[in-house]
């Protein structure tokens, strides 16, 4: 192949789409396509990966046993156990405590303030982290969070926008839950010194989501989750809650159908930890690590599907197993960062997807699923997409249309860190569109709950990601970092409440594991498959660079 000439961080053959591009923008500036009928996203939805053919089987075992999942969680479901069980002592634990919080992101650190709020010990909390405390999907999330705070909006209205993004499969409770006390966790963050975007006179700056009929999002430019973790991190550590680090769960323990702690696995050492609680919320986020059908992914690294294997071996009951979030803008181009999120809030203030003829081809704030189906169809159906050096293909996203609609400056004040992370590869995005391909980006179903993060298995509660049935089949954006915030509290003061009743802590058991490997054996699944697998593994064909398997 002849050797590349590069203009600007882009290769040349490159810069002849993005002069259509220029070219084209003065016209587009007022014309924006109208929303879809449902009729049309319906028909879009056919090629999106949840839809189209192959990528999932049913579920052999256990009591989701028929439902459907990607094949990369159902290969997780049916996997045998890390330890065999005599390799570990549970005749004395190394620590006991009241409450065990499993998973230190958003989700897992406001339930452990909420607790303490609410009259659990500090000494009798402890977090546990696979990685560092921090180290998770939530201080990744860049574009916002939604809240019903304004005089022509209300939770009502929210919760019609997420139920009809879901797909009308939300869990109408707890997504009742989530809108209604979406006011209240913004007042909280704000009480703990967050900083959001305000207007010159004080009010909250809020921004337009796909899918909302309000302007609901509430942002610290593009960190809002790396500020919401550093002030209810903060406050976590200045109350002195005890947390450990690189010590993934590898199983819980159960006095019959009462989880009653866990086993810990030492990444450094290599060592066990057993540790006994009388209440044990799981926030161990998603699975974006698994790559679902090839895609590259926004997760960070350790969303590995832990949760959901450690919750149903426990006879947790799981829901919308068959569903995965891909968000539209995940970055196509350069090959080094291909998959990190592009925030939707991009296109909430102007920016435009457009095709290689300058055309712009769909809604910029359809739900997701609808976006990213859109983004497919043009690129592998019509053949209207970009192809790179390395065969990834995309849609422009038009960025530099955000400050011919807001003005100059608008992309360094509102997208700093969108603005780096292209800027280090010579690459404008005040000047030039960046190309943009779906990439993984969330876990919509996971274990189903009460409104209050309980789960049908005694002394589990679950909160954040890792749980299924506020989003349904589709989350709208500003409701992960909002349902970690939300459920995060409620947990918290759920698991108060119940260690109010004079809990005593029960055995530690390995009981309800040994049935599990019995149910393997029964179904046929002889393998020497393992779960959960921690960390993902990018050795051979599994790299970074992938192309997607679904085309």
């Amino acid at each position: 192949m002849a050797e590349l000439k590069f203009i600007g961080g882009y290769p040349e053959y490159m810069r002849k789409f993005i002069d259509i591009v220029n070219k084209t923008r003065a016209k587009r500036k007022d014309y924006t396509p109208i929303a879809m009928t449902m009729e049309q996203r319906d028909e879009v939805l056919k090629v999106h990966p949840d839809y189209a053919p192959g990528g999932k089987r049913s579920i052999s075992i256990g009591l989701n046993k028929g439902d459907m999942a990607p094949n990369e969680v159902a290969d997780l479901i049916e996997a045998y156990p890390l330890i065999q069980g005599n390799e570990v002592d549970l005749t004395k634990p190394d620590l006991s405590v009241d409450l065990l919080i499993i998973g230190g992101g958003l989700a897992g650190t406001a339930a452990a303030v909420w607790a303490n709020d609410k009259g659990v010990d500090k000494d009798q909390i402890l977090l546990v982290n696979k990685l560092r405390h921090g180290d998770a999907n939530s201080i990744m999330a860049e574009g916002g969070t939604q809240a019903a705070d304004r005089e022509n909006d209300s939770p009502a209205r929210h919760f019609l926008d997420a139920i009809g993004g879901g797909h009308f499969t939300n869990k109408p409770d707890v997504l009742r839950a989530l809108v209604e006390d979406a006011p209240l966790i913004m007042k909280w963050l704000c009480d703990l010194g967050a900083i959001f975007d305000r207007e010159e006179d004080g009010s909250f700056v809020e921004k337009a989501g796909g899918g909302t009929s309000r302007r609901r999002m509430h942002a610290c430019k593009d960190y809002t989750g790396l500020e919401e973790l550093r002030v209810i991190r903060d406050e976590f550590r200045n109350r002195e809650i005890p947390y450990l680090e690189y010590y993934p769960v590898i199983e819980l323990l159960t006095d019959g159908s009462r989880v009653t702690g866990a086993v810990l696995y030492n990444l450094e050492t290599g060592d066990y930890k057993i540790i006994q609680a009388k209440a044990t919320i799981l926030a161990t986020g998603g699975f974006g690590r698994l790559h679902v059908r090839g895609f590259p992914t926004t997760n960070h690294y350790g969303a590995t599907c832990d949760g959901v294997v450690l919750a149903y071996r426990a006879g947790a009951k799981l829901r919308d197993t068959d569903t995965v979030q891909y968000h539209p803008t995940g970055a196509a181009y350069p090959q080094q960062i291909i998959g990190l999120l592009l925030t939707e809030k991009l296109r909430g203030m102007g920016a435009q997807p457009v095709n290689k003829n300058g055309e712009a081809f769909v809604f910029p704030l359809e739900p997701r699923d609808v976006e990213a189906a859109s983004f497919i169809r043009e690129c592998y159906v019509k053949e209207n997409g970009i192809v790179t050096p390395t065969g990834m293909r995309g849609v422009w996203l038009d960025t530099p249309m955000i400050e011919l609609k807001n003005g100059e400056g608008t992309i360094e004040k509102s997208f700093p860190g969108m603005f780096r992370m292209f800027n280090r590869f010579d690459l404008d995005i005040r000047k030039d569109p960046v190309l943009v391909f779906p990439t993984l980006h969330y876990q919509n179903g996971g274990v189903e709950s009460d409104p209050w993060g309980k789960t049908n298995v005694d002394s589990l509660w679950v909160a954040g990601e890792v749980s299924g049935g506020i989003h349904g089949k589709n989350r709208l954006m500003g409701n992960s970092t909002l349902d970690c915030l939300v459920f995060g509290r409620r947990t918290g003061i759920s698991v108060a409440e119940y260690l109010k009743s004079d809990v005593k802590h029960g055995k530690l058991m390995l009981e309800h594991m040994k049935n599990y490997v019995t149910m393997l054996k029964q179904a046929g699944i002889d393998t020497t498959r393992k779960a959960p697998i921690l960390l993902p593994d990018y050795r051979g064909k599994a790299v970074l660079a992938r192309m997607i398997d679904v085309f």
